[in-house]
Formats: C-alpha cells, structure tokens, sequence
C-alpha cells in the first residue's frame, strides 16, 4: 500500500497541472457550437497564434464575384477586395457573434444564383447588405463545398449532398443520395472510433455529457488530492484552536469524496485517458490506417456510408464526372451518383489533417493541396507534380513523412498562370517566386480574435506548449497520458488495499470481542 500511495502522491502532483488543463480544455472542446460566440484575444496567447503574413489558415480561398471584385475567404470570414488585394473590405455582417460563426469553408457566386457561404454551422446567402442562413434538411450542418452546377446549387456536408434548383429561388433544398463507394468494406477507421468514444459523440449528446462528467471528475480528484497534500502544512502552523479541528475534518471530508469518487468512477476514467493518448503521434500512428467493424447501436453505425467522411466536391467538364474528396481518398462518379463511386487508383498526398485545396489547374488537372504540400494532378494518367520542386511526385512509401515541408491552409490564383500559397505556419507566398501577397491590414486582424473552441484545442492537443518545448511538445499528450494512467491505478490499489485491511481488522475486532 505504501507502495502505491508513494507513486501515486508523486506522479500527481506533476502531471496535476496537465491533467486540470486537459479537462476543462476538454469540457469546452465537447460544445463547440454553444460556446461558437465566445472569443479570446490572440495577444493573450503565445505570439505563434498571432496573424503574421496571413498565417493561420486565415484564407482558404476566393471568389471572383463579377468584374474586378474579388471575395477572400478563411478563418478571418469573408472580406471584399479588387485584383490588386491592396483594400479590404469587411464583408461578415449578418453571421452570428463570434469567429468560429465565420469560419468560411466554401464560397460560390453566380449572375443566377447569387453569392453563397458555407461556414461550420451551416450555409449563408448575402443579400445585398448582409448574410442570411438557408435551412438545410439536417440538424448539424457543416458545410464543406457549396458548388453552382447548371441551375443547380450543389451544398455539400461531412455526411450528405443536398440540391436546390433555379425553379425554388435555391432555397428549397433536397438530399442527393450517394451510392456507397466500391472499396466499400463497411468497417470504420480505428482512429475515428477511438475519437468519438473518446468524446463521447459515440452516444450523442448523452455520450458527451458522460465524458463531460468525467472532466468534472478529473478536476474534483486534482482538487481534493490537493488539498490532502497541501493540509499537513497547513496543519503544522495551527497548534491547537478551533481552525485547527476544522481544517481536520474539512482534509478527511475531501480525502473521503477523493476515494468515493475516484473508485466509482475509475473505469471510465481509464478509458478516456486511453483513447486519447492514441488521438496523437506518435501512438496515432500505428493505428491511422486501421478499420475496425462500426459499434452496434451507436453514431458509427450509421445506414450513411459516408457518415462524416465528406471533404469536397468538383465537376470535370472534360470527363463529365464528379469528383469527392472524403476523409479516405478522391472518388469519382461517371453518372451522377447513380451507381457505386470508384475510387482513383493513383492519388497525390493528402494529410491526415485532411484536404485544403481542390480545385481545376485546367483541363483534366486539379490543384490537392493539404500539411502534405501542394499538388497538381491529372487523374486520367495519373501525372502528379509537386507544384513547389516542379518535379514528379514519387510515393516515399510507407516510411515517408505524413507532412510536406509545406503545410498548405490556402490557394488563391492571382493571375492566369500563378497563384498564392498560404502556409498555415508562415502565410502566403507566390507559386512562381513573383509578385509576393500585400501584407495583411491591421483592421483584419484586430476583427479577428481566437474562438474559445480553438483556444481549447490547442491547450489539449498540447500545442500551446510549442513555443517552450519546440518539437518535444509533440510527447505532452503522450507523457501526461502515461503518469495519469499510473496515478488512476496506484489510486485505486492504494485505496482498495486500505479498504481491504480495515475490512479485515474489523472483522478480526468483532471476533475478539465475542470470545
């Protein structure tokens, strides 16, 4: 029992400060759009998290809305510009308070259908002064590409295609279904299992509360195992009096609720601090490629075989075919979503981070970029070019790095022939070495805070700590990981060992003072 009671006092109280932070990052991390209107001042953070050379992801991409005006769009909303990029213009009124309200992951315009925005929350039509939402068929849409086909206004979500026609003003929209794809094997990414269970989005709203729980419980346990530690010291200044009795009883209520707490709750709490030590390198990578059979009776097991796995969309006039990027690969579809989507054979690189940059490079070539790098690729070959060496991309096998030595947030063309690349870590530069980006206003950074969701994941991913640790910060979640699965099970033994002999001298009491 010593033993355990030793470890578990020690690992505690250096892991104790993580373990706090990890918990209330990771309550806030759970409601991302109930707390969508809350935002932090960037100054507030370490200086990597302030915009520079716009950084950050803080443009996706553009839009060209009629003659010279020309719409950027990204983590800093949507602003209005002309050819030159010398003037900006604020063009977010409408959207709802807070930054993560005007995340813009796809815009369109056209003379017919007029200008759209599909943001985290939903999709937004301006009208003339400000932005307005369009209701879409399902409860939590997240929009990823919004596309004008024809007369057709094509939206596209993480798990569902929705269509609205000139005829119904594009506001009356209706679901597209999509066949599964031909690789299709009805198994589920390991990767993705363990974060929703580690989530609890496994089971919905009631899941997450449940992992909710386990956050409070985490941060009741460092609390009262504090104040267990810290009363002996306090305890040694009171000689005597009636503070004294009181801290006395107040430590031994704490340490009762630590114990009662920790006991119950231990199993849930083993398997929260397992699923997410496995979210980040480097124990995510053994698992990245791995399916597993979908959990009965739960989010995952979805009739929808793209539950969640929807990226972006194009159309290939040259091939007349439709393009999907998903979460697992570029599909494609000869007839309009009639029959099972194929799967390209060869692909360019794609970050498990997921595709930033997918559009038409011209006939038949499409410009991937993602934290891999940045790609232009010709499907009916094969033909892959990194747009950066301007030599042949080469597949480095399974040894290669996930990440390219740039990491593209953003592409936007600023001329026929070239265009500007926005690296999330240094911001933009021209493809062709000319013409670099003009710098990025004051008025567009004062207007763009950090979300508080954000603030979060950074805290709980352990970037926050980048600047102090460098690349190290990479083992933050590993390591404190590791100390609160010794302090969870040092815990329970220590407290199960006392239990177990007070049990014992009890009932060797009770045979005493019978004989």
């Amino acid at each position: 029992m010593k033993f355990f009671r030793k470890y578990h006092k020690w690992f505690s109280l250096i892991a104790t400060f993580f373990i706090l932070l990890s918990a209330l990052s990771g309550i806030v991390l759970n409601h991302r759009e109930l707390l969508s209107g809350i935002d932090i001042n960037r100054r507030l953070l370490p200086a990597i998290y302030r915009y520079n050379n716009w950084n950050l992801a803080a443009i996706k991409g553009s839009v060209n809305a009629g003659g010279d005006t020309i719409l950027v769009y990204g983590n800093i909303g949507v602003w209005m510009t002309g050819k030159s990029f010398k003037s900006f213009y604020d063009l977010n009124e409408g959207f709802p308070a807070g930054i993560d309200n005007r995340k813009i992951n796809s815009m369109s315009w056209s003379a017919k259908a007029g200008l759209y925005a599909g943001t985290l929350f939903g999709l937004f039509r301006h009208r003339g002064v400000a932005w307005e939402r369009v209701p879409l068929p399902v409860e939590h849409p997240r929009v990823v590409k919004v596309l004008q086909q024809g007369d057709s206004l094509l939206v596209l979500t993480r798990s569902n295609l929705f269509m609205a026609t000139r005829s119904s003003g594009y506001r009356i929209f209706s679901e597209i279904h999509i066949p599964k794809g031909e690789d299709n094997d009805g198994k589920v990414g390991l990767f993705k299992t363990l974060w929703v269970i580690h989530s609890g989005e496994i089971y919905g709203l009631a899941g997450k509360l449940i992992v909710d729980a386990a956050g409070a419980i985490f941060i009741i346990l460092s609390i009262t195992g504090l104040i267990y530690f810290l009363a002996p010291y306090r305890l040694k200044k009171l000689i005597e009096g009636q503070k004294r009795s009181k801290l006395k009883r107040f430590n031994k209520s704490s340490l009762k609720w630590h114990n009662t707490i920790g006991s119950w709750a231990i199993l849930i709490l083993l398997l929260n601090t397992t699923t997410g030590m496995f979210l980040r390198p480097p124990l995510l990578i053994p698992i990245a490629g791995e399916r597993v059979a979908k959990m009965k009776y739960t989010e995952l097991d979805s009739p929808n075989p793209w539950f969640d796995r929807f990226r972006d969309l194009l159309y290939d006039e040259k091939s007349g075919r439709y393009l999907v990027a998903t979460s697992e690969g570029i599909y494609y579809s000869d007839d309009c979503f009639r029959n099972e989507l194929k799967i390209f054979s060869i692909q360019p690189p794609v970050s498990v981070m997921g595709i930033n940059v997918f559009e038409k490079s011209g006939p038949g070539r499409f410009l991937i970029g993602s934290f891999s790098g940045i790609f232009e690729w010709e499907p009916a070959t094969g033909h892959t070019v990194d747009c950066i060496t301007r030599t042949e991309y080469t597949d480095p096998g399974e040894g290669g790095s996930p990440f390219g030595k740039v990491s593209v947030a953003g592409f936007i063309r600023n001329n026929e022939s070239s265009g500007i690349i926005f690296d999330y870590a240094h911001g933009a530069f021209p493809l062709d070495g000319k013409n670099p980006f003009p710098k990025i206003p004051a008025s567009i950074i004062a207007a763009s805070p950090i979300s508080l969701w954000n603030a979060a994941l950074e805290i709980h991913t352990g970037r926050i700590f980048e600047p102090m640790l460098g690349p190290f910060y990479i083992l933050v979640v590993p390591l404190v990981g590791l100390a609160t699965l010794i302090i969870l099970i040092t815990g329970f033994f220590a407290w199960w060992l006392a239990k177990r002999r007070g049990k014992t001298a009890k009932s060797g009491n009770r045979v005493c003072n019978f004989n």
